[in-house]
């Protein structure tokens, strides 16, 4: 049996550094932020300056060898090539007219909508002419317009279509005013601009914004293009931002202002003209940015940190000003967002192969009787002087001219024409207004449902789209975000492994009012806005000011945790004025769940500039230097900051996943220590939780200079900068002193596992795509149940197309092997072992549209979940593009924010979560709801009631219209092939309207095969849809066959019995009117499942009605056949032929039905016996003996 475990396809460090990768639609992981060094920052006041350093550090510092943001420029490039003009935009900094000068560059405009005035109407036609069907009517209407096939009016053969083609035109247009109306909101909203003829800011409308204008964003503002900041209200140049838009995280980010620009005043003239900047051209990768700018002769280079995008918004700053580089449609945001597709039902998309075969038994039909009546005329020919329809001359005017008459060649050409005319209802147009309404009244019961009702956020169940609700019963793949989707994006800290003890006791209420941490600041109380459970015992030990061993690991365990982050304290204001709270933002939910764990603690965190931070540890306020940062990076693994502290002394401290962590603590030393913090780690990870281990090594002298001449050196590289950065990080991470391990809980939403458990019985499978790191992705996938500790991960971490390779052969091979039979459980045969892919986004640009898509889904598909991480949101799209291309498996994508707009639109299914990340997601989906767990409800329930409610009504529709055709087929076959009809035209057009249009809606809306509790209890019922087992080929073929001998049976019972008598066809056709209005209502109501008053009024209702119309048609003696049902229906034989119609017509198809279920019975059928006759409810066993339950499709 193979080894359970991550089985890694990655580079190698020692690899040559790999080309830039090529263009793609599809994105690279993001990149870091930029380390807060203080060498990196200007010295603008004495407390930053290196005499200030001095007092703190016991040695001097060397020589810097750059100053201010030169260094800086160099440090935080990323791009190994050179820009040049050709893949170059030159930006003239506030002079839009030179920057443009001939307008060839996107203005900010932006427009979502679909259609425009001219495009509608051919737009919108052209998508619904997508229906076969309409093209068919479409056809017949012209056909009718003709005066030699003109069966029925010209006006009335093309009112049903039009009616049609405009109710939807309706509908689709109202939609397309809300996105008009969305558009022009957004395009007006209000900018500052400054004007280079007052050197002041005025107000300017989105949309007339430029590239090369200088703006001004206020605090709280969102940011109207994508501009490079050029100074902000914080004297170091920092500007915290919001990009919930963008990535889907509500936490800030920091972006940087370059300090050749923060020294120039911002509205100065000569300044502004006199620059220039020169980026890359507008691309999709919203993790990357490169350029650079001219300021006084020199070149400062430009980074992602220096630019801030459309749909951010500005935080914690007073102000930011910064020039339009991208606008409009080619801002990043604009660029990642795919257009609003048109979606359709995949059994809609399945109605056309059966229009196809309709049409062809159509033209078989109307072939039929063209041919016999060519053979007649034929025949006949020496009669058709004195024929009522084939007259050959006219002599009404004294002149002998050819009248009706145009030879048998033509006259069976016009045959086979007039023969589709009259046989037209083959094809239901009707069906398509009842899918319509059977759909706007299911979607009236999920809105209504209490289940799927999220009281958190008052939200209820939205259907946004309703011309997909079938296509919930049959999804085979769910592709979901991670951060607000399947967790509440809240984090906490629940034990910690201090020197090897265990301290998992935080039963201790966070309100004690002798152990909340208040801080007292100018005569103001500041705590912290959250606290965490403590462990009385940790408390004591850190508040004892002992100096024993273990005392001082806890101190320093706290203050790494308080240190070791990029966490920004924000003080927020409270009701009471002098009651401040201190709010941690960053970009990770851990470091905000350690941080406030500090806290609790004692150790408060309660100011942060670029190069020190402010401590308060156990009521005494440090001040500690930030003197180098090395962030976490997936190679690492693990983070660092060497911190100056006030005893004079310089301290390395570093936290990390404990894989990469175990490795750099100092050989021999503490080995009981690390053996029970592993012990620890092991039973924090059984338990769910999330594990850092925290370490620490003091630097001497020449160890810190060594350490800040190679950074500074791998910080000025123009080629391969990452990897020398991360081999100084090594360098320095190394001999470490194992501190402790914490456990902290993410905060999963309710009934995620058990959600993600029900649809993998049902057999979804569940990928997950997230912009989260990997090992953030993996532990959430463990919590959630989605991996298991049986699992083979096979993961895929590669920097080059030919890495990447390679790593997916080895992948298919491994999958290949591992997925085969040869496990052996508990003697009951055997099966393949588990797998899960985990893939990150830089290792997918070199895949989603190359060759490698293959490789990729070969290995997908096979595996049993899939973790994506590190990807952009095109790149979210591209994977369900993947699966929704190359198999017929239904797919729904879940998400909550904005970077999951292009995933939910490219799936079959979009639903869009109303939570904390705003509202993108929800305007851009199919549905909408509150919590995640909501999919078990909204698919194996009324996702399961909807599709077989919508499949049945298709083919009952179908079966209804075809009966009537061949009732007249057979008519036609025995009155010269002359296409006259006996049933009256009032009935014809009344039989889709008024006698059998009702029952099968009212059906299609309330009807439930298996009950709530049912379904949920069993979710392998779910499976049916899966299977295709309501609509199919063969069911559909089953479905003709028994129309033909319904009809049959119609037809031929009253013929034989009224052959010889003196009825008139009127009053036949008055009989074979009931007949088939009783035999399809009836056929009805043999498979409804649930009935309900509603149920029986529209069926028995419509049989009365019919009778009821039929004797007020016969009774108005201007139209046909007046008084004919009199004549017939007061004679025995007429009511004997109805009941010998009924049973001749549903006899076969009672038998089948009975000898099926009793027989052969399916999952559906097995489940309704048990609710009948077991009482579901009170069920005890768990073990049922259904056919289909151990399959998997």
């Amino acid at each position: 049996m193979a080894r359970q475990g991550p089985t890694t396809l990655e580079d190698e460090e020692s690899c040559p550094p790999p080309p830039p990768p090529p263009p793609s639609s599809h994105l690279p992981k993001p990149i870091s932020e930029p380390p807060l060094r203080l060498d990196s920052f200007p010295p603008p006041a004495s407390s930053r300056s290196q005499s200030s350093l001095e007092n703190t550090v016991p040695f001097p510092l060397p020589p810097r060898i750059r100053h201010g943001s030169c260094a800086e420029s160099e440090r935080f490039a990323t791009s190994q090539r050179e820009l040049t003009d050709a893949d170059s935009r030159v930006v003239l900094v506030g002079d839009p007219d030179r920057t443009d000068p001939r307008l060839e560059l996107s203005g900010n405009a932006i427009r979502t909508a679909k259609y425009s005035p001219l495009t509608f109407l051919p737009r919108n036609l052209f998508e619904q002419f997508h229906r076969l069907a309409y093209v068919y009517f479409l056809v017949i209407a012209v056909l009718n317009q003709l005066p030699q096939l003109a069966v029925f009016g010209r006006g009335a053969s093309v009112l049903p279509l039009a009616f049609v083609l405009l109710v939807t035109a309706v509908k689709d247009a109202y939609e397309d005013w809300r996105r008009h109306r969305a558009d022009r909101i957004e395009n007006n909203r209000a900018a500052s601009v400054l004007d280079l003829s007052t050197g002041r800011f005025r107000p300017k409308r989105w949309k007339d914004v430029r590239v090369g204008e200088v703006l001004k964003v206020l605090a709280d503002d969102t940011i109207p293009c994508d501009m490079v900041l050029l100074a902000t209200g914080d004297p170091t140049g920092v500007a915290y931002v919001q990009t919930i838009n963008l990535d889907g995280e509500s936490n800030l980010k920091t972006r940087y202002a370059k300090q050749e620009t923060m020294s120039r005043a911002p509205d100065a003239h000569p300044f502004v003209a006199a620059n220039f900047i020169r980026c890359e051209r507008p691309n999709r990768n919203i993790y990357g940015f490169l350029g650079n700018m001219e300021v006084d002769g020199k070149r400062v280079s430009l980074g992602p940190s220096n630019i801030i995008l459309r749909g951010c918004e500005l935080k914690n700053t007073a102000w930011a000003i910064g020039v339009v580089v991208y606008a409009g449609c080619d801002t990043k945001v604009m660029l990642n967002s795919s257009g609003a597709p048109s979606k359709r039902s995949r059994l809609e998309t399945h109605m056309n192969r059966e229009t196809l075969l309709l049409s062809a038994l159509l033209i078989v039909l109307c072939s039929v009787v063209s041919v016999c009546n060519g053979f007649w005329l034929g025949n006949h020919r020496d009669d058709l002087e004195l024929s009522q329809f084939f007259r050959k001359k006219d002599y009404s005017d004294g002149d002998e001219k050819n009248y009706n008459y145009y030879g048998i060649g033509m006259q069976v050409f016009f045959t086979f024409l007039m023969s589709v005319i009259v046989f037209q209802i083959m094809i239901p147009i009707s069906l398509y207004i009842s899918m319509e309404l059977v759909r706007l009244g299911q979607a009236y019961f999920m809105s209504g449902d209490t289940n799927l009702y999220d009281e958190s956020s008052n939200s209820r169940f939205q259907c946004r789209a309703l011309n997909i609700n079938e296509d919930l019963g049959q999804i085979k793949y769910v592709f979901s975000d991670k951060t607000g989707t399947l967790t509440e994006n809240k984090m906490e800290f629940q034990c910690a492994s201090i020197g090897g003890i265990d301290y998992s006791g935080g039963n201790a209420p966070p309100q004690g009012n002798d152990k909340v941490p208040v801080l007292d600041v100018d005569d103001q109380c500041w705590k912290p806005k959250m606290l965490v459970k403590t462990d009385p015992k940790l408390v004591d030990l850190l508040r004892s000011k002992g100096d024993t061993e273990q005392g001082k690991r806890a101190h320093e365990f706290f203050l790494a945790l308080a240190c070791c982050n990029t966490i920004v304290p924000l003080v927020v204001e409270t009701s009471d004025p002098k009651q401040k709270l201190i709010d941690y933002q960053g970009e990770s939910p851990d470091e905000q769940a350690l941080v406030y764990a500090a806290a609790s603690y004692g150790f408060v965190l309660i100011e942060r500039t670029s190069g020190h931070i402010v401590i308060d540890v156990l009521g005494h306020r440090q001040r500690f230097d930030v003197l180098g940062l090395h962030e976490f990076d997936s190679d690492r693994k693990r983070m660092s900051v060497i911190i100056g502290c006030p005893d004079k002394t310089v301290k390395l401290f570093v936290k990390g996943a404990d894989s990469s962590m175990l490795g750099v603590i100092q050989n021999g030393i503490d080995l009981d220590i690390i053996c029970a913090t592993e012990t620890n780690l092991q039973t924090y990870s059984s338990l769910g939780l999330r594990t850092l281990v925290i370490g620490i090594r003091d630097l001497s002298r020449n160890e810190f200079e060594e350490w800040q001449s190679a950074y500074e050196n791998a910080s000025t590289a123009l080629i391969g900068r990452g990897r020398f950065l991360r081999a100084v990080a090594s360098h320095v991470e190394r001999d470490l002193h194992i501190l402790g391990a914490s456990g902290i809980e993410d905060k999963l939403q309710k009934g995620v596992p058990e959600a993600i458990e029900s649809m993998r019985q049902a057999g979804i499978k569940v990928w997950v795509l997230t912009g989260d790191k990997q090992e953030t992705a993996i532990s959430i996938g463990f919590s959630c149940k989605l991996l298991t500790s049986e699992m083979t991960q096979i993961v895929i971490n590669s920097k080059s197309r030919e890495s990447c390779k390679k790593s997916l052969q080895d992948a298919v091979a491994m999958s290949s092997k591992l997925a085969a039979p040869g496990n052996v459980l508990t003697g009951a045969g055997s099966a393949r072992s588990p797998l899960a892919l985990i893939i990150d986004g830089t290792s997918l640009v070199y895949v989603l549209e190359t060759e490698l898509e293959e490789e990729l889904f070969k290995v997908a598909t096979v595996c049993d979940v899939v973790l994506c991480c590190r990807v952009a949101p095109l790149q979210k799209a591209g994977i369900v593009a993947l699966i929704k291309n190359r198999t017929d498996d239904m797919t729904l994508a879940i998400g909550d924010g904005a970077n999951d707009v292009s995933m939910i639109q490219m799936a079959d299914v979009g639903i869009g979560l109303s939570g904390q990340e705003g509202r993108q997601a929800v305007m851009a989906s199919d549905f909408a709801m509150g919590q995640f767990r909501f999919l078990v409800p909204l698919l194996l329930v009324h996702g399961h009631w909807n599709y077989q409610r919508m499949a049945y009504m298709i083919l009952y529709n179908f079966y209804r219209n075809a009966v009537f055709v061949f009732v007249l087929f057979w008519y036609v076959l025995y009155t010269a092939y002359t296409l006259t009809t006996a049933i009256t035209e009032w009935s014809s057009v009344l039989y889709t309207v008024v006698y059998t249009a009702l029952p099968t809606i009212i059906v299609g809306v309330l009807d439930k095969d298996l009950s709530r509790k049912t379904l949920i209890k069993y979710p392998q019922l779910y499976m049916a849809g899966q299977r295709d087992e309501r609509y199919n080929l063969k069911l559909f073929i089953l479905t003709v066959m028994d129309t033909v001998w319904q009809s049959a049976a119609i037809f031929f019972i009253p013929y034989v019995a009224y052959r010889h008598s003196t009825i008139d066809g009127s009053s036949l056709g008055d009989l074979w009117t009931l007949a088939v209005v009783i035999l399809v209502n009836i056929h009805l109501a043999m498979d409804v499942y649930r009935w309900n008053w509603l149920t029986h009024a529209s069926i028995w209702g419509c049989i009365v009605a019919t009778f009821i119309c039929v004797i007020i048609i016969d009774s108005i003696w201007l139209l046909p056949g007046y008084w004919a049902i009199f004549h017939i229906m007061g004679t025995g034989l007429f009511w004997l032929c109805l009941l010998g119609i009924i049973v001749a017509g549903m006899v076969p198809r009672f038998t089948a039905k009975a000898l099926t279920e009793y027989f052969m019975p399916g999952d559906i059928q097995i489940a309704r016996e048990l609710e009948k006759f077991q009482n579901v409810n009170a069920a005890t066993t768990s073990e049922i003996s259904m056919s289909t339950f151990s399959q998997q499709p």
